[in-house]
């Protein structure tokens, strides 16, 4: 054997410059690795090979073992295969998470078929898109989104529209009759959204099966199943990224870039067959579906479900299943912590605790600390690089940054016009090369030529995000490059401000965004949510003296506008954008 062939673990063809962060890499991890030359079908088959009764999911009073989730994604893929889905074929997959959406992903893969992840909250306008741009056929929702799918397919062409709808009750998945122990029962809110069942809608042009059927029938089917046949160059994954601007955009994974990261995921994060990891970052969303879900079927540990968010649920869960890992947004944790009912909580179970999306507050990080001995891991990714491309090693968490290059993963800095590498600690364009990297937009080619570069022979794709490298190679992210604002010539980054808004006692949250000015051209607007203690004591004035007296000149607020919540994405993130185009609509009115 060559020594070509042997694990590596330094990473190949990084120049010395870029590889500070090894000093702080954990010596149990090599810098690179050689995934499984297999389909994402194979994880959940060896996975349910290897431990057939052992708990896949849980969801509420229902456990499935890996032989059930096995045999109910086989089922289901075979009644895929005979409505037409053949090899390359998109299907939309739209429901919160629940065993269904792990079973209906998996079915897809087994039909050598491509998953385009849908967010649960879009409308019919928005599902519109998702059908016409993958030119998807057939659809797997759940049934209380169902009506919104059908609307949005009755107002296509008729070439343009699904053929079939299988649709599913979340108590499909649970006896809702049966409350369970208490330690993991429903919110009492969430009941009649989870329990009832909703009469199927029609579907213009075409046919709706329930997921019972769909089951049963495909029972029938299976000893027909077509073999599998995919392979990792072939793509497995559709999801959309909103991007700056347009329609979003589809991006394309093959089963050998989720492949990469399920693996790195686990490897990072002292994952063992023993795993019971919470499940609450939505699946749809590429952290949900690749760092949380591949990664625990791969690793043949317990997935336990949430379908949102709730504090008290995450709780009783982390405490009756003994959870171990838990990925998440840190406002989940902050939420979590405020609790009433904190103290009758045992995490003690915990072991791993990270997460992206927004900066963990010093002082919540703090705590997990001290009260735990947990240090939370924040991370950095995008749906075009598989989730992280960037991690804090659970051994050697630094606060507020993105961590240091993934596994596999050659990260720089470059200045966004002239492309060169910027000197360490120079705030520029982060850029990355790995095997996570999608292979590009969807029906797409100018957008995606856009989005990369090459240097020293490697292909880049340019992340729209602005950061800097500190001396031990943490990557910090600094702003959006497509949120600054030029207030007189000066550059403000929105992020920068928003970190300094977050220490004013009173702020909960800030979102910084542009406005017009007639002196400025554009000047800086804060969007505050006060804490509770506070509304009705503290006037937009205070604030922008307190700002004032914080920050410098160019970089203040002139305009604090109090809102009772920011607008937050399915993932957790707020929205800057929708804000920000709800201020440029209204300007232009005035």
């Amino acid at each position: 054997m060559s020594n070509s062939s042997l694990a590596d673990h330094s990473a190949p063809d990084v120049p010395a410059r870029h590889d500070l962060h090894y000093q702080v890499w954990p010596k149990r991890l090599p810098h690179s690795i050689t995934p499984p030359a297999t389909s994402l079908w194979h994880n959940l088959a060896v996975s349910a090979l290897r431990f057939p009764d052992k708990p896949a999911l849980v969801f509420f009073n229902r456990v499935l073992s890996y032989a059930d989730v096995m045999q109910q994604a086989e089922r289901l893929a075979a009644t895929l295969c005979r409505l037409g889905v053949k090899k390359g074929d998109r299907v939309v997959l739209n429901m919160q998470n629940c065993p269904q959406w792990v079973i209906a992903h998996f079915a897809i893969l087994r039909a050598n078929a491509v998953v385009v992840p849908v967010n649960p909250m879009n409308r019919a306008e928005e599902l519109k898109h998702y059908i016409t741009d993958p030119d998807a056929r057939v659809a797997i929702t759940a049934a209380d989104l169902a009506p919104e799918l059908a609307k949005a397919n009755a107002q296509l062409a008729p070439q343009e529209r699904l053929t079939h709808l299988i649709v599913t009750h979340y108590s499909d998945a649970f006896d809702v009759s049966q409350p369970g122990d208490g330690s993991g029962a429903m919110p009492e809110a969430w009941r009649d959204w989870l329990g009832t069942r909703h009469a199927l809608p029609a579907l213009d042009g075409g046919t709706v099966m329930n997921w019972a059927e769909a089951l049963e029938n495909g029972a029938a089917d299976s000893a027909d199943l077509p073999a599998h046949t995919a392979t990792p160059q072939d793509l497995a994954v559709l999801p959309y990224t909103s991007g700056t601007t347009g329609l979003p955009k589809g991006c394309m994974h093959t089963h050998a870039s989720i492949m990469h990261n399920a693996v790195a995921s686990g490897l990072w994060g002292n994952s063992t067959f023993e795993n019971v990891v919470l499940s609450v970052v939505p699946m749809f969303h590429i952290t949900g579906m690749v760092s949380v879900m591949h990664a625990v079927i791969y690793g043949g540990a317990t997935l336990v479900i949430m379908p949102r968010w709730d504090r008290e649920l995450a709780g009783h869960l982390i405490s009756h299943w003994r959870v171990t890992h838990w990925t998440n947004i840190p406002t989940m944790v902050i939420d979590l912590l405020g609790s009433p009912n904190f103290a009758k909580f045992d995490l003690s179970s915990l072991v791993y605790i990270g997460g992206g999306g927004a900066a963990m507050p010093q002082a919540v990080a703090q705590r997990l600390w001290e009260q735990y001995g947990l240090r939370f891991a924040e991370g950095y990714g995008l749906t075009e690089t598989a989730a992280p491309s960037h991690s804090n090693p659970p051994d050697a968490t630094k606060q507020q940054c993105l961590g240091v290059p993934f596994i596999s993963t050659d990260a720089r800095v470059i200045d966004p016009l002239t492309l060169e590498e910027m000197p360490q600690g120079e705030q520029g364009e982060i850029i990355m090369s790995g095997p996570e990297i999608f292979q590009g937009y969807w029906k797409q080619p100018e957008a995606t030529a856009a989005a990369f570069i090459e240097i020293d022979g490697k292909r880049f794709f340019r992340s729209g995000d602005l950061g800097r490298v500190d001396e031990e190679g943490y990557f910090f992210i600094t702003d959006r490059l497509k949120r600054m604002i030029n207030a007189s010539g000066f550059k403000v980054w929105p992020a920068e401000v928003e970190v300094l808004m977050f220490r004013h006692p009173a702020i909960q949250e800030a979102c910084i965004i542009s406005t017009r000015d007639a002196y400025r051209g554009e000047t800086v607007k804060a969007v505050v949510v006060l804490r509770p203690e506070a509304r009705g004591k503290t006037t937009e004035d205070d604030i922008i003296s307190w700002c004032k007296e914080h920050m410098a000149a160019y970089k203040y607020p002139r305009v604090v506008q109090f809102v009772d919540a920011l607008p937050k994405s399915g993932a957790g993130k707020v929205m800057w954008r929708a804000l920000q185009e709800a201020e440029a609509a209204k300007t232009k009115a005035a």
